[in-house]
């Protein structure tokens, strides 16, 4: 386990004042009994853990599950900033699983896209947990669409997605009887969940294998311990520390940052590189009424735009049995901003002076025009999702509460976790 730790641990700077050398590995019996989720715990102040792992999200929760259960002997604890688990990203998203498709092949990505899809039913099986294999259309509307449609096909071949078929309108017709197209690529094995059920499974897995969960516990300060308290060994067994910003702490060996929309920021405040910043965006949702539900079967997506980084507008059905149509992509005015005039200062001014938002809209500026004008006028959605199910109007959707916080910067993707030790 030290051996990987401190491999990852390399892969980026290390912080303010730490340690030059490696520290020497400790393990320690695991907390207390676990408290229910989002209902307290023990206190902060008292924590040690020999791992840390910050953010309460679907990614957190699988590291701090994967790790436990694979090396039960660690003490690990979870903190997240808000009252419940997995409510940001891991609870606003469209909740599909995809098959593993659009990307590259022999690529990190495409492996652990395909991987995971078989992984992610396999986990809802064993624990009872719902899901639909519903499938999914990416249709071609267009002419010119259909040679990168063929090469999405191969793509998705080469990448060993199950099931994949090139169609012909009448068999889209078969799958999507009010779905219109010239050629599809049938995905069988994309299906629907509710990720946030997903994350929750993994704390109840992570908290049972003895692991801790501290809620309403929002990082302000990750530093090397200065001086060990009065008869105390933390500060030499524990020598990393980290403050909530209610003075409250924990200390621990290593941490795991897995922060979502604020990656950047913990990154930073474990003394890791910020680059590359987050840039966010907001994706809104039209519902299809409940009388109209009979227009959607799957999932029915668009030929992706290699030019541009998103999938486009998309018919997608819920576990609860409504249909969703988008999202759009609009630049937020807060990381955590789930409505159309959410606002906060720091993130904006971040978005200007620290990113790369410059430069990322003159590559999409076209796109980006398109996407707020659809989001202020309806019509001009409906008029899109008109090219794949014609018979939608205006009068058969409304606009839901629901909004999707997604993130770019101006170079890649952030990893979703970084680490740090000392």
């Amino acid at each position: 386990m030290a051996p990987a730790l401190r491999y990852l641990g390399g892969a980026c700077a290390r912080a303010r004042g730490g340690f030059s050398g490696a520290l020497a590995w400790g393990w320690g019996p695991a907390p207390g009994a676990p408290w229910p989720l989002g209902r307290g715990g023990r206190r902060a102040s008292t924590s040690s853990f020999d791992v840390v792992i910050v953010g309460g999200g679907i990614v957190g929760l699988a590291s701090a599950r994967a790790l436990i259960l694979r090396h039960p002997a660690l003490s690990i604890g979870v903190l997240e900033k808000e009252k419940d688990l997995a409510v940001h990203q891991t609870g606003h998203n469209s909740g599909v699983i995809h098959s593993g498709i659009y990307y590259k092949p022999e690529s990190l990505k495409a492996r652990l896209c395909v991987q995971g899809a078989a992984l992610i039913y396999e986990y809802c099986n064993q624990k009872g947990i719902s899901y639909k294999q519903c499938g999914k259309l990416i249709v071609a509307v267009e002419q010119e669409e259909i040679p990168r449609l063929q090469a999405l096909y191969e793509r998705g071949l080469q990448n060993g997605v199950q099931g994949l078929r090139l169609i012909q309108p009448e068999d889209i017709k078969k799958k999507e009887p009010y779905c219109r197209g010239l050629m599809a690529i049938d995905c069988p094995y994309t299906g629907i969940v509710d990720y946030r059920q997903v994350a929750l499974s993994f704390a109840q897995d992570f908290q049972e294998a003895g692991g801790s969960v501290l809620t309403n516990f929002e990082v302000k300060e990750i530093e090397k311990a200065k001086e060990s308290p009065s008869r105390s060994k933390d500060g030499v067994t524990y020598p990393i520390v980290i403050r909530n910003t209610k003075g409250e702490e924990v200390r621990c060996q290593y941490v795991v940052t897995c922060a979502g929309l604020y990656s950047d920021r913990i990154s930073e405040l474990s003394g890791c590189n910020p680059d590359p910043r987050i840039v966010p965006f907001r994706g809104d949702y039209l519902v299809l009424k409940p009388e109209k539900r009979y227009l959607v079967k799957g999932n029915i997506y668009p030929v992706p735009d290699s030019r541009f980084p998103f999938l486009g507008v998309h018919f997608t059905p819920r576990m609860d049995g409504s249909i969703w149509l988008g999202p759009n992509a609009v630049l937020a005015l807060k990381r955590e901003g789930y409505r159309p005039f959410d606002f906060s200062a720091r993130d904006v001014m971040d978005v200007i002076i620290k990113s790369g938002l410059i430069k990322l809209v003159f590559q999409n500026f076209s796109y980006g025009v398109n996407e707020m004008y659809k989001a202020l006028f309806l019509s001009a959605t409906v008029k899109h999702l008109q090219k794949f199910i014609p018979e939608i109007t205006v009068s058969d959707i409304h606009r839901s509460h629901q909004r999707t916080p997604s993130l770019t910067s101006h170079c890649q993707a952030r990893a979703p976790w970084t680490l740090t030790s000392w």
